[in-house]
């Protein structure tokens, strides 16, 4: 029997990890449910919903590399129930659509207090060596007002030793 993706099959459970359970197919390959396609609910504990040895249907998702088979035991659930309401001659419950989400509109730009302009405009037509004039300049001025505050928190203090006692 060959194996393709879309087929249903019956198989039974040989190991459980805490990631998901191992299940040997009938064409004697072993595929494996992963704990998110183990029930249409949050598993927590994959023992709460199979057992070693237990006979299970899954549904063959896709044949990777080295043959290997990623199985759903959620995705047969859905088919199943699906099938018994088209039997009962229900249909399926219709949702009601989501509204599109939306995205906020962005808010018009709100001037800072005392109409200060955060961010300088840029003055494209000045030339490196007026930008690192200007620079110089600001940066000397900061180094001014910094000796001045530290001088006044020193109160003209010097330090002179104390051998003179």
């Amino acid at each position: 029997m060959q194996l393709e993706v879309g087929t249903v099959l019956e198989g039974k459970v040989t190991g459980i990890t805490k990631f998901g359970a191992f299940i040997e197919l009938p064409t004697g390959q072993t595929g494996m449910v992963h704990i998110s396609e183990i029930a249409p609910t949050f598993v927590k504990e994959i023992h709460d919903f199979v057992t070693e040895g237990q006979t299970v249907k899954v549904k063959v998702l896709s044949i990777g590399e080295n043959n290997k088979i990623s199985l759903s035991m959620k995705q047969v659930e859905g088919q199943q129930n699906g099938a018994a309401r088209a039997q009962q001659g229900g249909a399926r419950p219709q949702r009601s659509p989501r509204p599109p989400r939306r995205r906020p509109e962005p808010q018009p730009q709100q001037h800072r207090p005392g109409n200060y302009e955060w961010q300088p405009r840029r003055n494209d037509s000045a030339d490196f060596e007026d930008m690192m004039s200007h620079f110089k300049q600001t940066s000397d001025e900061k180094m001014s007002d910094l000796k001045k505050t530290v001088e006044s928190k020193h109160g003209g203090y010097s330090r002179r030793s104390n051998s003179s006692k």
